[in-house]
């Protein structure tokens, strides 16, 4: 038997157990230890767009995929959600809901549409010179 802090007697494993949160699992062997998210080094940004694909094969039976996985594609069933959702919805950090959307991307789960960089978005005056060009034809 172990000791935890205060002292109390442990049962050998125990320390992997939370008796409010239920076991705990960390998040290097949710991912089986990788950082990045796939061989195509795919970078999600926080706000990019994942969207189940419609044309996917069916997932659901898939040894492949585990429980963290299925969640995120339970939670993109709904709706199409950014990546900070995703994390929020299926209570992962950040890093890793980063690497097993790399793997569903992979898989041809999802899709995802990154956000338009601020210096390719139009120009605010040059729209409003096109409106008052098209108003004076």
């Amino acid at each position: 038997m172990t000791e935890d802090t205060t002292g109390t007697p442990q049962e050998p494993g125990s320390q992997w157990y939370d008796n409010e949160a239920g076991p705990l699992v960390r998040p290097y062997a949710m991912t089986g230890g990788r950082t990045k998210p796939g061989p195509t080094g795919v970078r999600f940004d926080l706000i990019a767009l994942v969207t189940l694909d419609t044309g996917a094969p069916a997932m659901d039976d898939d040894t492949a995929l585990g429980p963290e996985h299925r969640a995120l594609i339970d939670l993109c069933r709904t709706e199409t959600q950014s990546v900070a959702e995703l994390s929020a919805g299926a209570d992962l950090p950040v890093g890793v809901v980063r690497v097993l959307l790399g793997d569903l991307l992979e898989l041809g789960c999802v899709t995802v549409s990154r956000p338009v960089p601020p210096a390719q978005l139009p120009d605010e005056r040059i729209l409003r010179e096109v409106i008052e060009g098209l108003r004076a034809l």
